[in-house]
């Protein structure tokens, strides 16, 4: 059984109240039920959210360092700030799948750009919280 970790950055234990219109109106918690529900047979996995981004580096070191199969991360807006959390992501060599609820190349134009992308084998947008099941299905299947 793969070990898969799905970490949310800033403002993802927000789900379900900010911003209804654009994240829509489940919870992280129902993200996270609806994922064991699909996976929990299939995969062992681990969920981290913070607002913190030395938090999320911490983390995914520590997942490096516990041979963690695949990393699903939503880092939200360090996604287009944090050189540290690229470089967290690299030097771990986990396989990383970057999910993004919204379509962020059709949201203002800082959002296009990814800091973090480059350091991952993938990148899911615009599909809400399918992404986050798509992201599975794929670190499952490798």
């Amino acid at each position: 059984m793969k070990k898969i970790a799905i970490l949310n950055g800033p403002n993802l234990d927000r789900l379900g109240k900010r911003e209804p219109e654009i994240y829509g109106s489940a919870t992280l918690g129902d993200l996270e039920k609806a994922l064991l529900a699909e996976f929990g047979t299939r995969a062992d996995l681990l969920f981290f959210q913070s607002n913190h981004e030395g938090e999320l580096i911490d983390r995914i070191a520590k997942l490096a360092d516990s041979k963690y199969d695949g990393i699903v991360i939503n880092a939200g807006a360090l996604t287009h700030t944090s050189v540290a959390l690229r470089d967290a992501l690299l030097g771990a060599h986990v396989p990383a799948v970057e999910v993004h609820i919204s379509n962020i190349y059709k949201r203002e134009e800082f959002r296009h750009t990814s800091l973090t992308a480059p350091a991952c084998v993938a990148v899911i947008a615009g599909l809400g919280l399918e992404g986050y099941h798509a992201a599975i299905r794929f670190l499952v299947g490798k």
